[in-house]
């Protein structure tokens, strides 16, 4: 099927709540790694700080691995999720300067009785996992409010 089918199958249902906690997850076109160009990871990172500038996010923790991002953030009030997460994803392709992400975006809000630390030890730990790093401290495209 094609790729706006599945784009129109994750916005089903999907609910914007103000003060809510997100993980969102986003990948780039064809998964094609476009964050191993520091300068467009960079990019990617100072838009997310922006988002938490205007008042649309509050990060928690993200990682951005070199075909997709995470970002575990809490919504903005009266802020829109699918808003807020295209506005990062224009801008970020905006000023990298070329078309970059897949369109749609899965999206799991957290349950009040989740431990928000260890989602975000889950995310930080992707580099980990996928075997980019031996520890978190060797992978510079994360942050998390904790550390």
């Amino acid at each position: 099927m094609p790729n706006s089918y599945y784009a129109h199958r994750l916005r089903r249902g999907r609910t914007s709540v103000s003060g809510q906690i997100y993980h969102v997850t986003t990948t780039t076109i064809d998964r094609e790694p476009r964050f191993l160009d520091i300068s467009s990871a960079r990019t990617v990172i100072r838009i997310l700080m922006m988002s938490d500038d205007r008042k649309d996010s509050e990060t928690l923790a993200f990682v951005l691995m070199p075909d997709h991002l995470h970002w575990l953030f809490a919504l903005g009030e009266g802020r829109s999720l699918s808003r807020v997460v295209q506005r990062v994803k224009s801008s970020s392709a905006r000023l990298i300067g070329q078309t970059v992400w897949q369109k749609g975006f899965h999206d799991r809000a957290l349950r009040a009785e989740e431990d928000v630390r260890n989602v975000a030890r889950y995310i930080i730990a992707n580099p980990l996992r996928s075997g980019l790093a031996d520890n978190v401290g060797d992978y510079p495209l994360w942050d998390a409010v904790w550390l």
